[in-house]
């Protein structure tokens, strides 16, 4: 894979724009079957993250402003799956530089990769709404974020693939009627190595040593939040109960009860109808 950022753009530009930031694996692979069940409705734009062990969070955020500028996007949607919502959080808080008095902090954009000497602005990107799948703020359990990141880095790789493996023969199984969603998960599966077991160690330190809720606080834009009822990954009550209370942009939740932590891959008929009933009743309100 590629050491830079990359970016996906299906769809017409003329229609709703919802772009899509991936989770602790890193690509756009595991949204396949969203991503084709939403065919038509909405621009799907999609990332693949490097397999960075240097860059910070709001490196990423960003990184991601920048391709979206390249692409000519500059509004839009962000479905923000896991790890995602972590890079979310910066990049809302970006998104409003034309709307606070005092964006003096925001008003420079710095590739990653460059030098402090070597900045530039950007027109800013203006987020229309967030939608949280599997996300958070703070992780509810650090401790087990923190657990997961030591095995991540010290279980051989041969326990780690066949931990991959495993999945990806469940998600054939459970998938097996569409071509184009095994042709990913193959994919998915030849992806796995050392280069990613480490990079996927450096978003687990970043999602542990990580405090939004500061910037969750001012997010006024709509906040909608999304979960699979069997989630061990992130336990999603607490994660509700906070945005509801702390989060002024909260709109609300919906709970997929046939789904796991991968609420779009395995529950994607209940969560294409909450995403796209969440865009539809905000165009509508304006």
């Amino acid at each position: 894979m590629s050491d830079a950022l990359q970016i996906r753009v299906h769809g017409d530009a003329a229609l709703p724009t919802l772009i899509y930031l991936p989770g602790l694996h890193g690509d756009w692979l595991l949204v396949t079957r969203f991503r084709l069940a939403v065919a038509g409705r909405v621009r799907f734009v999609e990332f693949t993250y490097p397999n960075t062990v240097t860059w910070s969070l709001a490196d990423y955020a960003a990184a991601v402003e920048e391709k979206l500028h390249e692409a000519g996007i500059t509004s839009g949607w962000v479905l923000a799956e896991s790890f995602g919502s972590q890079v979310a959080w910066p990049l809302m808080a970006r998104s409003r530089r034309g709307e606070e008095a005092d964006a003096s902090k925001l008003d420079t954009f710095q590739r990653p990769e460059d030098s402090a000497s070597s900045r530039r602005r950007l027109p800013e990107f203006r987020a229309e709404g967030l939608i949280l799948a599997g996300g958070f703020a703070q992780h509810p359990w650090l401790a087990a974020v923190r657990a997961t990141e030591w095995l991540m880095r010290t279980l051989p790789l041969a326990w780690l693939t066949a931990v991959i493996t495993s999945y990806a023969v469940v998600a054939r199984w459970r998938f097996k009627q569409n071509p184009e969603v095994l042709a990913a998960l193959r994919e998915f599966k030849a992806r796995w190595g050392e280069p990613l077991r480490h990079a996927a160690a450096h978003r687990l330190r970043l999602i542990a040593g990580n405090d939004p809720r500061p910037l969750a606080r001012a997010v006024t834009t709509p906040v909608f939040h999304l979960t699979g009822v069997l989630d061990p990954v992130v336990p999603w009550p607490p994660v509700q109960r906070w945005l509801r209370r702390e989060c002024p942009g909260w709109r609300a939740n919906r709970v997929v009860w046939t789904a796991d932590h991968n609420v779009l891959g395995t529950g994607t008929a209940q969560a294409v109808a909450a995403v796209l009933g969440w865009l539809a009743a905000r165009e509508n309100a304006r």
